[in-house]
Order: structure tokens, then C-alpha cells, then sequence
């Protein structure tokens, strides 16, 4: 199935999306849902399981007919554009990715239109280049064995779900990329610092992580991590005084506020590290990472440590935003934001 979505790729067959309105941002947070887990010992039999063509040791979903193909065609309303606001089609979007050790794709989380246009490219993706893997922000690090044991086919999709604490909108939004990772055998990486230990930071500050049990530190980035540029400072300062007053005042709440911005480096040097340590295994080329547009815009935050743990990475910045239908590329809100914009109608 692979080799035959490749095929048609090469043959121009899969429809490119021309470029064309954007406007103003929202950035919203949205908060890991955390499902409790099954009770007691699963003892039913594995699911049934068939194999991918290309790769017949890795068992997939029997009731796809394929994952990746259903996700190739981007939206038909996705617009793309350059970070100077050049419109491009799409095809100069897949064919950028394809060139990179690492690419970036950050959301603004509720983004429906936009969700499907990353998932396009990851399907584009899968089918053409280096051995890839899919590192999704959507999933803490202290679940990988989970993800593994579902991609693996040895546990059920509502075991792994109960397991794993997806985000709200798992369904539409997430599951396309493990579907299409358990369809070609790719690894999926949860690249996320587990959020007690971020919540950790957040009270007590990014020391306090020292006093963690090595039980803990297996599931963080190398301590102590990276402080914030100067540039990622301003851009967090600029971001929560959009969001107006919080917190107490003076004293009291700089350090509180040092605490947050400290508890959100956490998340991006974790993520950045679970990127940085894929490449290092023999079996990834290539990683495709999903993430807030925040961790991932003007290339701070992810970006800039990705560089740190691995100078020489290769990177790709695709940012995608929401706008009202009929706005054009703003260079204020969204020049330079990443390598390539995409623009998504509003609802």
C-alpha cells in the first residue's frame, strides 16, 4: 500500500492546494484529558491484526482500508504560503519536507481544517523519503511503553486509550497519525514531560526537578535544561499580557510568573530531546513532530533547542493558523512565523 501511494505522488495524482486569504490569530491551550485506566487484567485475545506490504512484521488496524491513503489529499480550503507570504502550492510544501531531518508542524489546537491539512502532509510524508517517525506533543513520555504495546497490535484501542491519557479531541484530531504509524510500521515518540512534573516546576521551580527519584528523571530531558532566549522571554511576556492580569502582584508574582515560563521550557526542551534522541537511533531518518504553534513560531522554543541538544539537525517550520474566510496573509501576525504558513477558514 505504501509503494502504491508513493506511485501516485510521484505521478502528480494526489491534488495540490493553492494558496489565497489569512488574517488574525487565537492561541488556545488546550488541556490533557486524562482517562482513567481499565481495571484488572485484559484477558482477551489480542485484536485480529493483518500486515502492512511493506512491512510484515508491524500489524495494523483491520478496519482500515488504509489510513494514509484516507489523509493524503490536503483540505481543498488550506491555503499555504512561504514565511515572506509567497502563496505555493502544496506540492512545494511536501516536497521542502522531504528535505529535512526534522519537521515542525505547530497547530493552534481547535483548528479542524488545519488538523487535516498536517495530516495530509504526514501521510505525503510517510509515503516518500527516509524511514520517518510521527513525535506528537499529544502524548507524555511516561506512556511510550502504551503506545508501543497499541502500535504493536498486543493491546486494544480501548485499553490504550484508557492507558495513554489522550487529549479531548483524540478522535478527529490525533488518531489519524497513530492509524497511519501502525499502517506503515513507523514509531510514534509521546514527546511531552509528563504534566506532574511540569505542574512541579510551575509551584517549586525548575531546581526542584533535582529532587526527583531517577524513576522520575527518565521521562525528563537532560537536568538542568536550557533557560528561555531573549527572544522566547519577550514573545511569553507579550503572550500573557494579551491574556490579561493573572496571578498575584509584585514580587510574589514575578517569581510565580519565572515559574511559568520555566514549567513551559520544560515541555519544550522534553520535547526538543525526544526529537534529538529519535534521530540518534539507527532506525529514524526523519521525524515529524506535532505541537502548539507557540513551541514551534518564529522558531523559538523547540526549535531552538533541537539545535541545542543536536546543532546540526535540519529543520522545517510549518505553522498553521485559523482565519476568517476571505482574509489575506497578514505580515504582522503571521510573517515569519515559520518556513511555511497554513491558513485555515473559520467555521
Amino acid at each position: 500500500m505504501v509503494r502504491e501511494l508513493r506511485a501516485r505522488l510521484s505521478a502528480g495524482i494526489v491534488r495540490s492546494a493553492r494558496v489565497g486569504a489569512v488574517c488574525g490569530v487565537v492561541l488556545m491551550l488546550v488541556a490533557c484529558a486524562s482517562s482513567p485506566g481499565a481495571e484488572g487484567t485484559d484477558t482477551r485475545e489480542p485484536p485480529m491484526v493483518h500486515t502492512a506490504p511493506d512491512r510484515p512484521d508491524r500489524p495494523v488496524d483491520p478496519r482500515l482500508d488504509s489510513a494514509i491513503e484516507s489523509a493524503l489529499e490536503p483540505p481543498d480550503e488550506i491555503r499555504v504560503y512561504t514565511g515572506s507570504g509567497t502563496p505555493v502550492e502544496w506540492a512545494d510544501l511536501v516536497r521542502a519536507a522531504g528535505e529535512v531531518e526534522v519537521v515542525l508542524l505547530g497547530e493552534i489546537h481547535n483548528d479542524g481544517v488545519g488538523h487535516r491539512a498536517r495530516q495530509a502532509l504526514v501521510a505525503a510524508s510517510i509515503t516518500d523519503g527516509p524511514s520517518a517517525a510521527i513525535s506528537l506533543e499529544m502524548f507524555e513520555t511516561d506512556v511510550q511503553g502504551v503506545l508501543d504495546e497499541y502500535l504493536g497490535g498486543w493491546i486494544s484501542e480501548e485499553h490504550f486509550l484508557g492507558a495513554s491519557r489522550p487529549w479531548n479531541n483524540y478522535d478527529p484530531d490525533y488518531r489519524p497519525y497513530i492509524e497511519m504509524a501502525r499502517e506503515a510500521g513507523l514509531p510514534v515518540f509521546g514527546a511531552n514531560p509528563p504534566r506532574r512534573y511540569v505542574n512541579r516546576v510551575s509551584r517549586l521551580g525548575a531546581e526542584s526537578l533535582a529532587e526527583l527519584p531517577s524513576s522520575a528523571l527518565q521521562w525528563l530531558p537532560p537536568l538542568p535544561y536550557p533557560g528561555p532566549s531573549d527572544a522566547y522571554r519577550a514573545e511569553w511576556e507579550s503572550l500573557m499580557e494579551g491574556a490579561g492580569p493573572h496571578g498575584p502582584s509584585g514580587p510574589e508574582g514575578e517569581a510565580a510568573a519565572e515559574r511559568m515560563l520555566e514549567a513551559q521550557g520544560l515541555w519544550d526542551a522534553g520535547m526538543a530531546w525526544t526529537i534529538v534522541e529519535a534521530l540518534r537511533s539507527d532506525a529514524v531518518e526523519r521525524v515529524i513532530h506535532v505541537a502548539g504553534a507557540f513551541h514551534i513560531a518564529n522558531g523559538t522554543g523547540i526549535p531552538e533547542l533541537v539545535r541545542h541538544y543536536r546543532p546540526e539537525t535540519t529543520l522545517l517550520l510549518v505553522v498553521g493558523y485559523p482565519v476568517a474566510p476571505g482574509n489575506e496573509f497578514d505580515p504582522d501576525a503571521h510573517g515569519g512565523r515559520g518556513d511555511f504558513i497554513l491558513l485555515a477558514p473559520l467555521p
